[in-house]
């Protein structure tokens, strides 16, 4: 929960103080910190007592956690960018 409240105050300091000058140092500093919050959270994962005996399971679960979402957002959006979205020889009536 921690991180979570982390992350929101990042989002609404990166939209209110950053001024759209600094957008480029922005996006750095966004990308170092994501570095940061990846790390930290292996050191935290890799920490825990009996984690090499427990990394299948966790990997499983991971794979599961990452795919489903992954074919849900395919299986929604693919359908409405099809109903939505001009392919480029419509454009201009589809005839030479």
């Amino acid at each position: 929960m921690t991180t979570i409240l982390i992350m929101f105050a990042g989002v609404l300091a990166g939209a209110t103080v950053f001024p759209r000058g600094l957008k480029k140092w922005n996006g750095w500093l966004q990308l170092g910190m994501t570095g940061l919050l990846i790390f930290t959270m292996g050191v935290s994962l890799g920490s825990r007592p009996g984690f090499l005996e427990e990394l299948g399971a966790i990997g499983l679960k991971s794979l599961i956690f990452a795919v489903l979402p992954i074919l849900a957002s395919v299986a929604l959006v693919y359908p409405v960018s099809r109903r939505f979205l001009e392919r480029p020889d419509e454009k201009e009536g589809g005839e030479d």
